[in-house]
């Protein structure tokens, strides 16, 4: 079982990990790579009712990809091939596919 994980420091400073790092249950993870696919964003009705926008990009790097779940805004931040960072995301499964999020407490940052 994992338990939390904190992002790797390295004199102070967040390293980001790895996508073949990643495992599911893992919180406060950073993740850098590229955006390779975007899938069209469909509504999805809220719990706490409202509809929100969301979008299943693949996140890739030099190790491995991952699916990773776009909200409203973020889908519009990013395209194919842009190069982004995730701070403070975490990964779950869903629907049996492991999957990095952003989350509410994460950020998406575009790099390029």
């Amino acid at each position: 079982m994992y338990k939390l994980y904190i992002a790797v420091l390295y004199r102070g400073i967040r390293v980001a990990l790895k996508i073949r790092e990643l495992r599911d249950g893992m919180r406060r993870v950073d993740v850098e790579g590229e955006i390779s696919e975007i899938s069209e964003p469909r509504i999805v009705n809220l719990r706490a009712g409202g509809q929100a926008r969301v979008a299943d990009a693949m996140l890739q790097d030099d190790t491995g990809s991952i699916k990773l779940s776009l909200w409203d805004e973020q889908i519009d931040k990013v395209s194919v091939g842009s190069r982004v960072r995730i701070e403070n995301g975490y990964i779950n499964s869903f629907r049996g596919e492991v999957r990095l999020n952003v989350g509410k407490y994460g950020k998406l940052h575009v790099l390029s």
